[in-house]
């Protein structure tokens, strides 16, 4: 196999550029003969999976892309963010320039993503010409997947920079140089190719080809092109201002039935299912667990050298440990009053949230133990060292894969639409089965029933849908892509500022959230054990405690911290701008709109 990928390299590295000259260069002709490559499964399977070498490329999805993208909205942030300008800060807090420090150069993750998608371009016309790709084939499942991570690279191009240059055949002499193609019909383009991709691979399981999360399965399909749906019918930002596409093609009356008909298919098949823990989807993720069935939908596939999941997003660990030869993670965390938006009872919160790092480990033993980290600085616990079934020993790159889309997505896809369509009660079902996960049986009277049931108009239960993304999806950093499809990111952004000041000063919402905090270590020394984290945990316990300290204190939340979830108008800079380097490279056809 490693044979094969080689022979599959070569066959690339003629037709896929360094991005010196253009966001592509031109391909020279390959000494391979294509006719070959993709009549023949085997060599047509690793021209394919080499369609996802770009996402592992160094300044591609694994260093730049997946670590910035995301940050800052109303429940994430980036956690050294009030040290805007900085070039990674200015990434998060709607600040970039075209020559941002680490974007402006020619191999990073726009030029990656043309990179995939020249490879994509190759595969579809090699399998439609040679292949014969038909439904319930092997050649036709290659194609399925061609198909699909084409629409991944186009999908991220659109979403970060708007209208960008879209080509869906191989580079020839007069398509090098490119000026921006609407959104709307690359949109178009998209939802097409998925609609012909998910008729020819399987669901998971279905064939030795989809058995795993990091080959595309229909169910996967299905719930991208209703997430592109939703997308495309909602509101973004345009030179003239934000609102939604007039592209009659693209409206809600249009594009909501396919969303919803997808995910209803996806619900029905019963090829995947909501993990009946919460944790365990996470746990499974950190653990290298692939098999497909679960809630991953799709995972962005990185070897044990490469990816920075847990490098950038996972608890802190400041020295190499028990858990760790790595002494990475807390780059970003959950806005600090995430913890108490949540209900004591949801399952969900400390999976979430975590209010510790692991500090130095003692120097004879190796061993670290959990340190209270301060109320502003909160770490994402879904991504987490001490669960990892191997020891990371690269000091860059952690190797856990990139969770692209889970089944809860689809759930939640499925209310808004059914709400948007058909009112409150036909959403209701599956809100019910979010909520279901998230809560103890115990609870469900109240925090289920009673809650869904309160629901009563299409904006009662739209902004509860709007609330239970928030609660399922902090740190996997597809929040800011629906803030701004619901025409909310700024309102929202500033709502989150507002509840940061009323947390300082534990007002309003927050007014029961206690000042003092008693922790000391459980019986294996590592451990913390802690009173007080918890709203209205107010008894004096300094006697069963070592340790105490000001939790909330107004020193730990400064000003700057907290006007750095944005340093300028998120509504007209929804966009990154499109880096010097390709704008200087395109031969006068690109230019910066939407703010820079």
């Amino acid at each position: 196999m490693k044979n094969l990928i080689y022979i599959i390299a070569i066959f690339f590295a003629g037709a896929v550029t360094s991005c010196t000259k253009d966001y592509l260069d031109a391909p020279t002709k390959s000494s391979l003969d294509e006719s070959v490559i993709f009549s023949t499964y085997d060599l047509a399977k690793g021209a394919v999976d080499g369609i996802k070498i770009d996402f592992g490329e160094t300044n591609s999805y694994r260093g730049r892309y997946l670590p910035w993208y995301g940050m800052n909205t109303d429940v994430e942030w980036y956690n050294s963010s009030e040290k805007y300008p900085d070039g990674k800060a200015d990434l998060c807090v709607y600040a970039a320039t075209a020559t941002n420090s680490q974007m402006n150069t020619t191999n990073n993750a726009w030029a990656k993503m043309y990179e995939g998608i020249e490879r994509a371009n190759m595969c579809i016309k090699g399998l439609r010409t040679y292949g014969d790709p038909q439904p319930g084939t092997n050649m036709g499942q290659l194609l399925g997947e061609a198909l699909t991570l084409r629409a991944v690279y186009y999908a991220d191009l659109v979403k970060t920079w708007g209208d960008v240059p879209a080509r869906f055949d191989p580079i020839k002499t007069e398509t090098l140089y490119l000026p921006k193609t609407s959104r709307d019909s690359i949109y178009k383009k998209l939802i097409a190719d998925l609609g012909e991709a998910e008729n020819l691979v399987a669901w998971p399981n279905e064939s030795s080809a989809t058995n795993d999360v990091e080959h595309i399965s229909k169910a996967f399909v299905k719930g991208f092109r209703a997430r592109l749906c939703m997308n495309a019918a909602g509101y973004s930002q345009y030179p003239d201002g934000i609102h939604r596409s007039t592209d009659p093609d693209l409206s809600v009356e249009k594009l909501y039935p396919i969303a919803l008909q997808e995910c209803q298919d996806v619900i029905n098949s019963g090829t995947v299912h909501l993990q009946p823990s919460f944790e365990t989807v996470f746990k499974n993720n950190c653990q290298d667990v692939i098999t497909a069935g679960n809630e991953a939908l799709w995972e962005i596939p990185f070897s044990d050298g490469r990816g920075r999941m847990l490098f950038t997003f996972a608890v802190r660990h400041k020295s190499v440990d028990q858990f760790t030869g790595q002494a990475r993670g807390g780059q970003a965390g959950p806005l600090p009053f995430m913890y108490y938006d949540y209900n004591s009872q949801d399952t969900r919160r400390d999976v979430t949230c975590v209010p510790y790092y692991w500090g130095v480990a003692d120097p004879n033993t190796g061993i670290a133990q959990q340190e209270l980290s301060d109320i502003d600085t909160w770490y994402f616990g879904k991504y987490r060292y001490e669960w990892m079934s191997r020891y990371v020993t690269s000091t860059n790159d952690d190797g856990v894969n990139k969770i692209y889309m889970r089944y809860a997505e689809v759930v939640l896809m499925a209310a808004e639409a059914a709400n948007e369509l058909n009112g409150p009660s036909a959403a209701a079902p599956y809100l019910k089965m979010i909520r279901e996960r998230a809560f103890p049986q115990s609870a469900w009277a109240q925090e289920v029933d009673d809650y869904i049931n309160g629901l009563t108009t299409k904006d009662a239960m739209f902004n509860a849908i709007v609330n239970e993304n928030k609660l399922e999806f902090t740190g996997e950093m597809v929040r800011k892509e629906s803030l701004i499809r619901w025409n909310l990111l700024k309102n929202k952004l500033d709502e989150a500022k507002a509840k940061m000041y009323n947390l300082r000063a534990r007002t309003g919402e927050y007014a029961d959230v206690p000042s003092k905090i008693y922790y000391d270590y459980a019986d294996d020394g590592v451990t913390l054990k802690m009173y007080g984290l918890n709203r209205g945990e107010t008894d004096d316990k300094s006697g069963d405690y070592a340790y105490n300290t000001t939790w909330a204190d107004p020193s730990n939340l400064v000003d700057t911290k907290v006007e750095s979830i944005y340093a300028q108008d998120p509504d007209a800079h929804e966009f990154w701008p499109i880096w010097q380097v390709f704008i200087d490279a395109s031969n006068g056809k690109l230019t910066n709109d939407y703010g820079y």
